[in-house]
């Protein structure tokens, strides 16, 4: 079972065609296996439960028949998603599609086989895959549509009652098993006798037929042994063909698929050794059932088909083993049932009576055979048996309709009582029956009216004209009964309007079929000429044609064959007596005279033309495929062959053969044309401008003559491109504005385009090229702020203003949708909204993913919706129970002193808890300062340092006593940008001054040789990865760098002024940076001067933004 379904589920993935793993899907259905182990994926038990819900047996087969046209369904969504070409919307299941309602969703359990596929997220309409998935999972789909393919045939199976173990659904669906067990206990095998079966009486309309019984084995035969199934339609196999690489075929199929040519010359061999009798109504076919009620031998798709019409509904019949043995024709040929001629197995009429392959034989009661009568020629009327010619409607004696059926008339046995008199005084006395001299209608009430004829029985002497035969003669010594008064005699006009009715009546029927045929899509003709053939029986005109036309016009098409091929035999032989043709002549005129082909669409159009008439459709055929093989040669294609052919293949239509003639004749003018010698491209300075003109016409449809010529004069001035002049020449004729058009300076790279190829924003007045416009906003959107998405020549709009930013973005986003990728409008549009939602004081950003959502609540903890991960809203770290109640810096003050986590990361973990706030927007980063100290928020856009928070200015600020123009940032003195070139032991001195502790050994759980704190560093992609740097001893772990920014750290948590260590150079330099000005005094001593400064120097106060974090 395993191997089966790997090997199914691997075909279904590489191919995605149902028909590729049919067999393996056979062979699963029926392994005797419990439900739960054979289907791995599906609940198969809830599924069978669900669906055959029913008061009674009709509602669960309804319900179940619902349930396999909904499987059905779904195998083509599993095999579309396993498909190499897969449909181009394969994404989405829409629910108000018609076929989607009335199967999938009509039954229990369709929606969750969707769900295995993959379609997991709902939508307003329908289902579709989530939008994080490229591509299905083809393996698991692969998988599913296998236990789908197996359930659909096993559930067909047990309504069709030939399931081999219906034991396993007993508890599941009850009626249905409990039903066929029933059907197998009642069925009994009648040994078969010379005596007539009984007649079967047809069930009422009203009641619905009952199912066939289920088939059983004949006593005595043992079952056929399991062999392999065909590797086409999935049926027992009958032949194994080598050349095939050893694929096994059923009859059926070695005769269709070895019809080839390519592969006619293939060996093959006979699976088994026994041989089969052929079917009785297929003929080619191995016997699957016997029927006892009607003698027929059948295979199993004939004894579907033929058992499935209500009146044989009650059939019983019994599997035949293919071990039985007896007097079996070859299954490689058939026999004739006139002639009893063995033919081959690809022959389609007799080799010796030329009768069809699947006519019947003779009946025992008639002649010797004779050909089946036309339909146009004399027939003979069912209910008073006379014989009238074919154009005739109405029955000559009855007037009663061609295909009107003779009533049924109960014939009573003779009365013990009843007696006749032979003679001329006892011909006007009763008798039991009676024939009607006019229409031979036998008779049984009193009287001299016919009830068929209407007509009376007298001759011009007065006494019936009955023969002798059926008059009865009374016993002796019985006293003939009374003579019964004369019946009144029915008028002309009273018979005259019976006829009428019955008309009428014959008329609506016809009608009532047409209606039928109709709403099936069958024409009115079709109808007509099927009633031709099938009216005097129970068969519906339209089950005829889908089951029998085929066949009849394979007859009709063999039969003209074989016509066309008898005349051109009778043309040839007078000229084989005279010239005895060499061997290559001998196969060349046998090859002309087997190479008649017709086709089905012409046989059918000939016999709908002759009115279902099969000999006149034959002779139709033949003239119209006479009549358009002269118009073929008239046009002087006179291969016989290739003629025929091609109106084989266009289905007898003269165009359709004439595009395929013409095609191969055409074929070296494309080669020449199109193939060898490539178009040369239009040349400006050749000399023959006339052809140039013409080539512009020809090619590019130019409105003119004159147009064509100003293009080539634009042309041959430099850098002109041909199908931009094209363009701008069909839309004006003149020359200096179409130059303005052609030639536009790109503001970025100073190319000159067309003006088709130019963009423009609606802020500014520059013109830049498709090509910059589309990398500028590319990268802007992906590697930039939003802010950033201004124009690439100018820097305009100020996007900082918020009316100005809205009329903005609503116009680019028209423009950047036909120049942007997919994903790149998408990341726009994200971004856009992210930066609309910032705006929102209760936006936060969440610290364990790159979401941000608005919180509502008024709490601590949060919980971001997108990871479902809670943090602190205040100090944006992972929320931790030990947080409950308490402030941040008394959670932060814990987790230094009891996380280990926290103490084996050592001061590393300190430098990253104490990361860059922005303070713009307040989003944290866990990064180091020991960086480049201009930091730029990725969120806002925001420009500051990280040592001091203050804003960085790009041209001059507002500050009254600044002077530069250039991008700079005014530090106070105890921020990061200046202490940072400080030595350690220095900012250690200053932090021993005011008895601040301080590191300078690593944690054992953080010694390391390099330091171990994380940075953002930019290679091509702005990572988070550790620093990396080496260690020295003495500085806790850490490299130099991130050593002096602990240091710095702890100078700012305590505010303590770096001032005290100033040396008289640093003083006067900060003097002069911070504008303090100390004028030295006369006789005053240099060392006064400077303690003064430093005094007046540490009145300006520190950074009112730096970061003091304890």
């Amino acid at each position: 079972m395993e191997d089966v379904r790997r090997r199914a589920q691997s075909l279904l993935a590489s191919s995605g065609q149902a028909q590729d793993v049919k067999a393996d899907v056979q062979l699963m259905a029926g392994f005797p296996l419990p439900l739960p182990q054979k289907y791995l994926h599906l609940k198969v038990e809830s599924m069978l439960r669900e669906n055959a819900a029913g008061r009674n047996r009709l509602e669960v087969l309804e319900t179940l028949g619902r349930l396999v046209k909904a499987l059905g369904i779904l195998e083509k969504y599993g095999c579309n998603l396993t498909s190499p070409a897969r449909p181009k919307y394969w994404r989405s299941v829409k629910h108000n599609n018609p076929v989607f309602r009335s199967t999938v969703d009509a039954v229990k359990g369709g929606r969750s086989v969707l769900y295995l596929y993959g379609y997991t997220n709902q939508q307003i309409d329908g289902l579709s895959f989530p939008d994080d998935v490229s591509d299905p999972d083809v393996d698991r789909v692969a998988a599913v549509t296998v236990e789908v393919m197996t359930l659909r045939t096993e559930v067909d199976m047990l309504l069709k009652g030939v399931h081999p173990h219906p034991e396993l659904f007993k508890d599941i669906v009850p009626f249905i098993v409990q039903e066929q067990t029933q059907m197998e206990s009642d069925a009994t095998v009648i040994p078969k006798t010379e005596e007539p079966p009984p007649e079967v009486k047809p069930p009422s309309p009203k009641v619905p037929p009952r199912p066939a019984p289920r088939i059983k084995t004949l006593p005595g035969h043992t079952a056929p042994p399991v062999v392999s199934v065909c590797s086409l339609c999935g049926v027992a196999s009958m032949f194994s063909c080598s050349s095939c690489n050893g694929q096994c075929f059923c009859d059926a199929c070695d005769d269709l698929y070895h019809r080839h040519p390519a592969r006619a010359a293939h060996k093959r061999e006979a699976v088994g050794k026994t041989k089969t009798d052929p079917c009785t109504i297929c003929g080619s076919s191995s016997v699957h059932a016997l029927c006892l009620s009607c003698d027929h031998k059948l295979c199993e798709k004939c004894d579907r088909l033929y058992h499935s019409h209500p009146e044989r509904v009650g059939h019983r019949r019994t599997v035949v083993s293919a071990a039985k043995t007896g007097n079996r024709s070859s299954l490689s040929s058939w026999e004739c049932g006139h002639c009893t001629t063995v033919n081959e197995l690809r022959a389609v009429l007799c080799f010796t009576c030329e009768r069809p392959r699947l006519s019947t034989g003779p009946s025992s009661n008639q002649g010797p055979p004779s050909l089946p009568q036309s339909p146009s020629a004399e027939w003979q009327c069912k209910s008073c048996t006379m014989l009238n010619q074919g154009s005739s409607v109405l029955c000559e004696a009855c007037e009663r309709p061609r295909l009107a059926t003779r009533p049924v008339a109960a014939v009573a046995a003779v009365p013990a009582n009843t007696s006749t008199t032979i003679g001329p005084e006892s011909l006007a006395l009763p008798v039991t029956k009676w024939t009607c001299q006019f229409c031979t209608f036998v008779n049984t009430k009193h009287g001299s009216i016919c009830d068929m004829c209407s007509l009376s029985c007298k001759d011009t002497g007065g006494a019936v004209s009955l023969p002798a035969a059926l008059l009865t003669a009374a016993p002796v010594g019985r006293t003939p009964p009374l003579i019964a008064p004369k019946p009144k005699l029915i008028s002309e006009a009273d018979a005259d309007t019976r006829r009428q009715r019955a008309l009428m009546e014959d008329g609506l029927n016809l009608i009532n079929k047409i209606r039928e045929a109709e709403k099936r899509g069958v024409s009115p003709e079709e109808v007509y000429a099927a009633l031709s053939i099938c009216g005097g029986s129970n068969v519906d005109p339209c089950d005829w044609l889908n089951s029998e036309l085929p066949h009849l016009l394979d007859e009709i098409c063999a039969m003209a064959a074989s016509v066309q091929l008898n005349t051109s035999d009778r043309g040839n032989s007078p000229a084989q007596d005279h010239d005895i043709p060499s061997g290559g002549e001998e196969e060349e005129e046998e090859e002309t005279r087997s190479g008649v082909k017709l086709s089905r669409a012409e046989a059918k159009r000939a016999w709908l033309a002759t009115g279902g008439d099969t000999e006149a459709a034959v002779r139709q055929l033949l003239r119209d495929r006479q009549n358009k093989m002269r118009e073929l040669q008239s046009l002087g294609f006179r291969d016989v062959l290739k003629c025929e052919e091609a109106l084989r293949l266009s289905g007898g239509e003269v165009k359709g053969a004439l595009s395929l003639l013409q095609r191969p004749l055409l074929e070296p003018y494309h080669q020449r044309i199109w193939t060898n010698q490539p178009e040369p491209p239009i040349n400006p300075n050749d000399p023959d401008k006339q052809r140039m003109c013409r080539r512009l016409l020809a090619l590019y449809e130019l409105p003119s003559w004159g147009r064509c010529e100003l293009a080539l004069s634009l042309l041959q001035e430099p850098n002109m491109n041909l199908e931009d002049v094209v363009q701008a020449v069909k839309d004006s004729p003149d020359r200096e504005f179409i130059k303005r058009l052609l030639q536009n300076a790109c503001g970025v790279c100073y190319g000159t385009f067309p003006l088709n190829k130019m963009r423009s924003l609606t802020s500014c007045q520059c013109s830049v090229c498709l090509e910059c416009f589309q990398v500028h906003f590319t990268i802007a959107v992906k590697d930039k702020h939003i802010r950033d998405m201004v124009c690439p020549a100018c820097n305009e709009p100020d996007i900082n203003d918020p009316e100005q930013l809205d009329n903005y973005f609503s116009t680019l986003d028209i423009q950047l949708k036909n120049c942007l990728a997919t994903e790149v409008y998408n990341l726009f549009h994200r971004k856009l909204t992210e930066h609309t939602l910032m705006k929102d004081p209760n936006f936060l950003w969440c610290c364990h993913c790159t979401s941000g959502f608005i919180n509502d609540m008024d709490q601590v903890k949060v919980t971001c919706p997108t990871c479902h991960k809670s943090f602190c809203c205040k100090c944006k770290k992972p929320w931790e129970a030990q947080h409950q109640d308490v402030t941040c810096e008394q959670f932060q003050q814990w987790k230094r002193d009891n996380d280990p986590d926290y103490q084996r990361l050592g001061l590393a973990g300190y430098l990253r808890d104490n990361g860059i706030k922005c303070p713009n927007c307040r989003f944290e980063y866990a990064l180091t300062k020991g960086g480049c100290i201009h930091f730029t928020c990725s969120q806002c856009r925001h420009e500051f340092c990280s040592g001091c928070n203050n804003p960085y200015h790009k041209t001059a600020c507002r500050t009254q006593v600044c002077t530069m123009n250039g991008l700079h940032a005014h530090h106070p003195r105890d921020c990061l940008f200046y202490l940072r070139d400080w030595e350690p032991a220095r900012l250690q001195e200053l932090l021993k001054r005011s008895n601040v502790a301080f590191n300078t050994e690593p944690s054992d759980d953080a010694a390391a040789a390099q330091c171990g704190v994380m940075e953002q560093k930019d290679s091509g992609q702005q990572l988070d990865q550790p620093c990396g740097g080496e260690t020295r001893p003495g500085e806790a772990g850490l490299c130099d760098k991130h050593y002096r920014e602990y240091l710095v750290s702890l100078i700012n948590a305590h505010s303590l002024d770096p001032a005290v260590l100033y040396s008289p150079e640093e003083v006067g330099v900060a003097c002069q940076r911070y504008q303090v000005t100390e004028p030295r005094l006369d006789n005053e001593s240099e060392n006064n001067h400077q303690a003064r400064q430093l005094k007046k120097l540490m009145d300006v106060p520190l950074g009112d933004k730096v970061p003091r974090v304890h």
